[in-house]
């Protein structure tokens, strides 16, 4: 069996590896990808596949990406760290997913799912239900749970939840956790902003993002402006743009 994954986490395609070969001795893994351009141009080039295992987050965006390029109708096995509740639409015409971390037990149904299509010459891989699946699909979006930190020589890590707000001055970024303590960011605003739970942080104007709950008093200000004190003892006032004060009401309502 010529097989092809498409996974840019390199110790989960190592482990994937490790327990196909276990599974199946015979099975000739013909190429690693991480990317979806990489995915693209070898398989325009290499087409005697017999089964794919293929990630959804790859290093330059979904491997979704890929059928819009380019026509597979090699079977696909999705790998996938999504939620399976979400998933189970992708259980079209005997495609199958597994969820990270891959159990052995799990990657062994998933292949006698797939020799047993090929022995009963099965109705086959429908491209068409795949593509409208596809269509249809939104995979849950992950953020950002830790900051890495320069400390001296080494380097130290800084929770998301112990972040107070975080702002950027003289085109530096920096977090001050909930004992008032400043760090300095790696990360531009706009950045963090994308990658920051929205139900959690709110950018109340061009240079500050709040942490919900380090917001102590909300009170109103002239100009029809709000002014915010994080934590208890803070005497600094964190002010809400006018054009930002409607969005973060409903953003505190929700």
């Amino acid at each position: 069996m010529k097989v092809l994954i498409i996974e840019d986490e390199f110790h989960a395609a190592k482990r994937l590896k490790k327990l196909l070969l276990e599974l199946r001795p015979e099975i000739n893994i013909q190429n690693t990808i991480d990317s979806v351009e990489d995915a693209v141009e070898w398989l325009q080039k290499h087409a005697q596949l017999d089964l794919i295992f293929m990630d959804i987050q790859l290093a330059d965006g979904l491997s979704f990406e890929i059928f819009k390029h380019i026509d597979i109708e090699i079977p696909v096995i999705f790998t996938t760290a999504y939620d399976q509740y979400t998933l189970r639409a992708f259980k079209v015409n005997s495609i199958d997913y597994l969820l990270k971390p891959i159990e052995q037990e799990e990657l062994q149904s998933a292949i006698n799912k797939y020799e047993q299509l090929q022995q009963k010459a099965a109705q086959g891989f429908d491209m068409e239900s795949l593509r409208q699946v596809l269509g249809h699909f939104q995979p849950q979006k992950t953020y950002k749970q830790r900051f890495l930190l320069k400390q001296g020589q080494g380097w130290q890590y800084l929770l998301v939840n112990k972040v107070a707000y975080l702002y950027s001055e003289d085109s530096l970024t920096f977090a001050v956790d909930d004992n008032n303590k400043r760090h300095l960011i790696n990360s531009s605003l706009e950045q963090l902003h994308e990658e920051l739970d929205p139900d959690q942080f709110f950018r109340i104007n061009r240079a500050q993002i709040i942490h919900l709950p380090a917001i102590h008093r909300v009170e109103s200000w002239f100009n029809h402006r709000v002014r915010i004190y994080l934590n208890k003892d803070s005497k600094i006032e964190h002010v809400v743009s006018r054009n930002r004060v409607k969005a973060f009401k409903e953003w505190l309502d929700k």
